[in-house]
């Protein structure tokens, strides 16, 4: 790609001007990016990179709009998740970036999105600082490790990110200084006030979200992994409940970690790298990622250390519990890069229940599939966003709801045709508490998660006897390897069985009283699926 082209677009397509700083900074990353290549074994001694991101040490929902323009209006799922913007108040506030950036000097990516060639989206990632530009290079692929070559017109989308440009609320019409802002039809994502990385990769999360499924193909935030014998797994869940853990296994090749699309020839990664929660990380329970966290070119967002001595502490959360790590997927030995695989022989629901009342592991017939699917129940972990700061009960449809553009139904039809189509099972994994809710009960024990998720996934599971749970309705298996027995069961590690009880009927309350949308959009087998009283 020629710098003079680059200019060009970028003064057509963002109105930026006087770009020799570009030039500079586009000419130092490719010696620089050729000296990486040279000194590879020099390098490989290196640490990797600790930053900080100011006052937001996680996404900001409530600073998320979708531009209210005619090519996408009808599609959005408006609400809560999609808030409109004007396009008036969006071309204000896009000008005045850009004469906030005039003159400064620029970082610039050109990188894919989806690894299945048939989808893939070609981005163009433009920053204001260089650790940012390099976040994106390590989370999205790069076109370059496959003989790629991305023409100066091909990019599909832009993100233009300036977190040190502050909107005014009373002026620009945001909801405060930080703003992350998706116009579909000028096919351009505007971030500033905010320097948390992870708006960028999951403003372009929704984009796919709103893309994909228009071609026939299921987006999901979900993690993905493959055994040697080719049997593909999926696991769904929010930030916190396990995705990025449980599906880097030494055992297993790594297909992505956050982000997969469901087509027509199975699963692929949309991603190039993982964006890994690293807060007391443990060695020993989590080796393929705790070794990216002393590896040059990962970042570490937020992570403590000790500047002096150059040491890291893991266990730090003084600046937030949401700490991050943003690493190539290369990274992970037994990764794959590109990630594809076939189409899932499993698919497994994470939760982190703060009720402490779910089974650890339950098998789910296609109609609960679908309903949990819907319900999206897990806890809010403390840190992932702004503002929470200890687990709470939440519904967050599909597993994803704060990324999904469209509605929900749609991602859910999906999800059952596909499931339907290729007879996946389908298993729910409690992650959460045990014993007792928030603050009386423990963690589930990992190695414990660890053992019922191999079962599942190995087919040991298919022949044992199981029992359905009287609240929640799903198949819990009566032994498990590994499991003492009466982990299985959730009553069982309660001392006071009442307030078991108490707490599994509130809960069923709970998703009952969410389900209630989605009644009318579903078969009565699904609707009749969930909890019962």
């Amino acid at each position: 790609m020629g710098i003079e082209a680059l200019e060009d677009v970028l003064e057509k397509r963002i109105g930026l001007r006087n770009l020799d700083t570009i030039r500079w900074n586009l000419s130092t990353a490719q010696l620089y990016e050729s000296s990486i290549r040279r000194r590879e074994a020099f390098l490989a001694h290196h640490g990797p990179l600790v930053t900080r991101t100011g006052s937001f040490t996680g996404r900001a929902p409530n600073d998320k709009f979708v531009v209210d323009e005619p090519g996408s209006r009808d599609k959005i799922w408006w609400g809560k998740v999609n808030r409109p913007f004007s396009e008036e108040n969006f071309d204000k506030l896009l000008k005045k970036v850009c004469n906030f950036l005039e003159g400064q000097g620029l970082f610039v990516q050109d990188l894919l999105v989806g690894a299945d060639t048939r989808y893939e989206m070609p981005i163009r990632v433009i920053t204001q600082k260089a650790w940012h530009s390099l976040f994106a290079r390590n989370m999205f692929i790069r076109p370059e490790n496959f003989n790629r070559k991305i023409g100066v017109d091909e990019p599909q989308f832009t993100v233009l990110q300036a977190p040190h440009f502050h909107a005014q609320p009373a002026v620009d019409g945001t909801n405060s200084e930080a703003f992350i802002i998706v116009h579909f039809g000028r096919r351009l994502v505007l971030i500033g006030g905010t320097q948390y990385a992870g708006e960028i990769k999951k403003s372009i999360f929704s984009v796919m979200n709103y893309m994909l499924p228009q071609q026939g193909v299921l987006s999901m935030h979900a993690s993905a992994n493959v055994s040697d014998e080719g049997d593909t797994a999926v696991f769904f869940g929010l930030s916190g409940t396990g995705k990025t853990t449980l599906s880097a296994d030494p055992d297993r090749q790594l297909i992505g970690d956050d982000e997969h699309g469901w087509g027509d020839s199975g699963i692929f990664n949309l991603e190039g790298g993982c964006y890994a929660k690293v807060i007391r990380l443990d060695k020993a329970r989590e080796p393929l990622i705790y070794a990216t966290t002393r590896r040059f070119g990962t970042i570490l967002e937020n992570v403590g250390m000790d500047f002096r001595h150059r040491k890291l502490d893991l266990d730090d959360d003084r600046l937030t519990e949401n700490t991050r790590a943003a690493y190539p997927i290369t990274h992970i030995p037994n990764a794959m890069y590109p990630g594809i695989g076939g189409h899932p022989k499993n698919i497994v629901m994470l939760t982190a229940d703060a009720f402490g009342v779910l089974p650890p592991v339950a098998k789910l017939t296609p109609a609960q599939a679908m309903y949990h699917f819907l319900s999206g129940y897990t806890a809010k972990v403390a840190g992932t966003e702004t503002g929470v700061t200890e687990p709470r009960a939440t519904f967050s449809t599909c597993f994803g709801a704060p990324f999904m553009s469209l509605h929900p139904s749609v991602y859910g039809n999906l999800l059952m045709q596909k499931m339907q189509e290729h007879a996946a099972d389908c298993w729910l994994i409690n992650t959460g508490w045990t014993g007792g809710p928030y603050g009386v009960g423990r963690r589930m024990d990992i190695n414990h998660t660890r053992a019922m998720l191999d079962a599942a996934l190995s087919g040991a599971l298919n022949g044992v006897a199981m029992t359905e749970d009287p609240i929640f309705r799903v198949m819990v298996p009566e032994s498990c390897p590994g499991v003492p027995s009466e982990v299985l069961r959730p009553e069982n590690t309660w001392e006071d069985k009442a307030a078991y009880r108490q707490q599994a009927e509130g809960l069923a309350r709970l998703f009952q009283e969410n389900f209630k949308e989605f009644e009318a959009l579903v078969s009565d087998e699904v609707k009749d699926s969930g909890p019962q009283l």
